[in-house]
């Protein structure tokens, strides 16, 4: 039997680690703006813009029949921090959408990773975490234009409508169930709201996004 010292001895090593967890930061808004943070259009353009909101600088987007995303290319060691942490929130769904098909391929909110083909440009790859307005939450699908993109159901419908909601993902495990591939590094993370093929409006905000080793 182990006697209180020991025990004792082994929760502060717990709560150390704990409190000691590797991170990476994407987002710091409010000590970097969008520093390395850069725009690729693919329909138009989101509108991107840091607010304050309740003593907090966030990232705003707004999407009017538009596709456009924000990404910040920072390599990842996934065996060091897999773990991908987000907060977001929606103002509003989309309606009639089905968004396994091209027609419906839109999303108030998502949040991404990239593995960068290089040369190969055909070998990129992308697995998407989405506020989706229909789909049931972890369900997941190839995207209706590529299947190096997968998408997986985060957050659905309007429950949560106006309000945070803060996230974590292990990066490694899920592109293994995905792509049925192991991969150690990322070239990049993402965050897109899109309304281009719904001819629709969305508007997100996102905020705290890092990566961790726990």
């Amino acid at each position: 039997m182990m006697n209180k010292s020991y025990t004792f001895f082994l929760l502060s090593l717990l709560v150390f680690s704990s409190a000691h967890a590797e991170v990476v930061s994407i987002s710091q808004f409010k000590k970097e703006g969008l520093t390395g943070w850069e725009e690729k259009s693919f329909v138009g353009n989101t509108q991107y813009s840091l607010i304050d909101m309740a003593g907090e600088k966030v990232l705003k987007a707004s999407s009017h029949a538009a596709a456009s995303g924000m990404f910040k290319e920072v390599r990842i060691d996934l065996e060091r921090t897999p773990w991908l942490n987000w907060s977001w929130r929606i103002d509003n769904t989309l309606l009639n959408t089905n968004e396994r098909q091209k027609s419906g391929d839109d999303y108030p909110a998502r949040i991404y990773v990239i593995i960068d083909g290089g040369v190969f440009f055909w070998r990129t790859k992308a697995l998407n975490f989405v506020w989706s307005s229909h789909q049931s939450k972890e369900s997941h699908w190839p995207n209706a234009y590529t299947h190096n993109a997968r998408m997986v159901v985060v957050q659905s419908g309007d429950e949560k409508l106006g309000q945070w909601v803060s996230e974590k993902r292990n990066i490694r495990q899920a592109l293994q169930t995905q792509f049925g591939e192991s991969f150690r590094y990322i070239d990049a993370t993402a965050i897109m709201t899109d309304t281009d093929n719904t001819k629709g409006t969305a508007v997100a905000y996102y905020k705290k996004i890092f990566f961790s080793s726990h």
